[in-house]
């Protein structure tokens, strides 16, 4: 196959080209590894745009996307509301670094929406409100541990760096990272509350938090076990440490008040990125009054000068006010629609592989040979086991020419917009069957 051409006939000359003059000044050519060779091969598709439910690349191939700006992008691409919002807001400056009457009426309204949530910090990244919400749980408690679950992830800083990649979950993620910074981290399976327990009992008394994602979002898509969420409340209310969900991923997404309200769990402290900002780097933590105001006054120290931008909370305003119930009912059932196609298409070919989601959220797992028969992906050693990731970056490069963009890395996962169709769910499944009969 010539470079910048597809098995197919799809021409991705330009990003060819683009990938030669980008691995000349940009650090394997791209700005995030996911976004980079790590992923695709031989090049990553270079994007110029995106309208509603499509992204366009550099040589004018239209893409249903399904990766949506690693689920940022709650409404789609270029949402009209919030391209209006986002131009009004502009117009009176892009940056005020003052106290505004936006902030305020924003976290009013996010009060009202997450349980529990009687103050708000924002932040800018998820990465960043996960490391204030990090100093912050130990300057609640006076305790330097923390317990983390092996495949989750809460941000690159060195203290969470630990157990998140497939192929490493007993290992530090990153060069860089002395064994100080780790010290005080407790890594233990997911899913396994007994495991949890005992670690807070050996540890009494040192632990200031357990922190987890609600659905593990950085193996694919692997839900909690039914009531999991419910005795990790139960043991740290027992054990009198914090327990802090993050919700980097899962937040504004799953429901109006995240996968607090979707699975009926109560948190002491909650990390928001990604769909906060409808695809803007807008972050927040938010908490009761009694975890949250140990920041006042900067006791607990978390500085910001973009925090709050002005310009980028009107949009987050915008996006709050499109997040409706009808909206959040609409994306579950073009999900179990998907959901059911992707299922319908890989009995019908044959595929060995599984199809797991908590609503709009989801992944296949394509499965190794020796694991045909398992029937579902519960913790990070089940995926490093069963699941075979190059058999899905094949499959998403077949997507790809199909019409059909998301994430090659089998570790991440797709999800819906509210602006996508049934039409869109048809177009999608059309593709995958023959994506899958090329795998």
């Amino acid at each position: 196959m010539t470079e910048g051409a597809t098995s197919v006939g799809r021409s991705t000359t330009q990003s060819a080209e683009l990938f030669e003059r980008a691995r000349r000044v940009l650090v394997d050519g791209v700005s995030s590894p996911s976004r980079g060779p790590l992923n695709f091969r031989p090049y990553p598709l270079f994007m110029t745009g995106g309208e509603g439910g499509e992204i366009v690349d550099a040589d004018g191939n239209r893409y249903l996307d399904l990766m949506l700006g690693f689920g940022a992008l709650v409404h789609g691409h270029a949402h009209p509301r919030l391209v209006a919002a986002l131009r009004e807001a502009s117009d009176r400056g892009a940056l005020l670094a003052t106290a505004s009457e936006i902030e305020v009426e924003v976290a009013e309204r996010l009060t009202r929406m997450i349980p529990g949530a009687e103050r708000i910090r924002f932040a800018n990244t998820g990465t960043e409100a996960c490391m204030a919400a990090l100093r912050l749980v130990r300057g609640v408690t006076g305790r330097p541990k923390i317990v983390k679950f092996e495949g989750h992830y809460h941000g690159w800083a060195d203290a969470v760096s630990v157990g998140s990649n497939p192929g490493a979950l007993d290992d530090v993620d990153s060069l860089g990272i002395p064994e100080t910074a780790l010290a005080d981290t407790i890594v233990l399976p997911w899913n396994d509350a007994g495991r949890v327990e005992a670690a807070l009992a050996e540890h009494a008394g040192e632990i200031a938090a357990i922190v987890t994602e609600p659905v593990m979002a950085n193996m694919g898509v692997i839900p909690p076990a039914d009531g999991y969420l419910a005795e990790l409340r139960r043991i740290a209310d027992e054990h009198d440490v914090l327990l802090w969900i993050d919700e980097t991923v899962t937040g504004f997404r799953l429901a109006a008040g995240g996968a607090q309200e979707r699975f009926g769990v109560r948190a002491d402290l909650v990390t928001f990125g990604k769909a906060l900002g409808a695809g803007f780097p807008v972050a927040a933590l938010a908490g009761p009054a009694a975890v949250m105001d140990a920041l006042a006054g900067g006791r607990v120290l978390h500085y910001g000068t973009q925090n709050a931008n002005p310009t980028l909370l009107a949009v987050v305003r915008e996006s709050l006010d499109l997040l409706t119930p009808a909206a959040f009912a609409r994306l579950e059932r073009i999900a179990e629609q998907l959901v059911a196609g992707l299922r319908e298409a890989i009995a019908d070919v044959g595929a060995a592989a599984l199809v797991q989601n908590v609503g709009p959220m989801l992944q296949i797992f394509f499965l190794a040979p020796s694991s045909e028969d398992i029937d579902a992906i519960r913790d990070a050693r089940d995926f490093s086991r069963h699941v075979d990731r190059e058999r899905f970056r094949a499959f998403a490069h077949a997507l790809f020419d199909e019409g059909v963009y998301l994430s090659p890395s089998a570790a991440l996962h797709s999800v819906l917009a509210t602006v996508h169709t049934p039409t869109d769910v048809e177009r999608v499944v059309h593709g995958a069957r023959a994506a899958l009969a090329r795998v």
